[in-house]
């Protein structure tokens, strides 16, 4: 079938990607994504490396300001910035908004690493005008975020969410980064993924070593993230960047 016969722009765009081309169309096209990805990982690295490394805030972008886990998050990335650390979120709505916010609202370095996408997203207005970074490629986002966190605050959200976590953990576990705090906040929210990997990912199937479950911590608080972070910190005689 032509592009031309599918009656709907998702058919249409998985018969392009898919169908067979030729040596020359894909040379060219591989050849222009390079400088494209080059010149992300460029700005990214040169704009990051002036700032420094911060705590990064995952979350929901679905969720409204007026949910109770964007308010939780607003306090978390408030008090995180009073003790010092920068904020970094995906730079768009939901629980990406409140933790820009609750950086804005306490003085403290506001960043969003954002990525072009067809819903949802859209940069926030708590943004540090400076701070706020485009980004085409989920992989080079990731980059920077892993790069230059120094933990990782991961609030209730969808795939976005599990993506970021887990691909910190892998690259923690498998000793590729240094270890960061990963903190999980929501035990109701994260209790049945935890339990999961307990149960069936370290104890039936012996897929995960148990040692790799104290990568994580779940709390409720911000308090609770705030002493977590502290804690890590002075044991490698380490302190926030602001």
């Amino acid at each position: 079938m032509r592009i031309e016969d599918f009656d709907n722009d998702e058919d249409r765009i998985i018969q392009d990607r898919l169908k067979q081309k030729t040596w020359n169309e894909i040379r060219t096209n591989d050849s222009w994504a390079i400088f494209k990805i080059m010149s992300e990982f460029v700005n990214g690295f040169e704009t990051m490396g002036r700032i420094g490394p911060c705590v990064t805030i995952f979350g929901s972008a679905r969720l409204k300001q007026d949910n109770p886990i964007c308010l939780l998050a607003e306090d978390i990335a408030f008090k995180i910035s009073k003790a010092g650390y920068g904020i970094i979120t995906g730079g768009g709505p939901g629980i990406m908004e409140a933790g820009n916010k609750g950086a804005h609202l306490a003085g403290g370095t506001s960043v969003g690493l954002n990525i072009e996408l067809p819903f949802e997203q859209h940069y926030n207005p708590y943004i540090d005008r400076d701070k706020n970074l485009n980004f085409d490629y989920f992989f080079v986002r990731k980059v920077m975020f892993v790069k230059y966190s120094q933990g990782f605050v991961v609030m209730p959200g969808g795939f976005g969410t599990l993506d970021e976590l887990f691909e910190a953990i892998t690259l923690i576990q498998t000793k590729k980064v240094a270890k960061f705090p990963i903190i999980l906040v929501g035990t109701e929210f994260w209790s049945g993924l935890i339990d999961w990997i307990k149960n069936v990912l370290v104890e039936q199937h012996l897929c995960v070593n148990p040692e790799d479950m104290h990568l994580i911590k779940i709390v409720d608080s911000a308090d609770e993230v705030v002493s977590i972070l502290d804690q890590f910190y002075k044991k490698y005689d380490l302190s926030p960047n602001f």
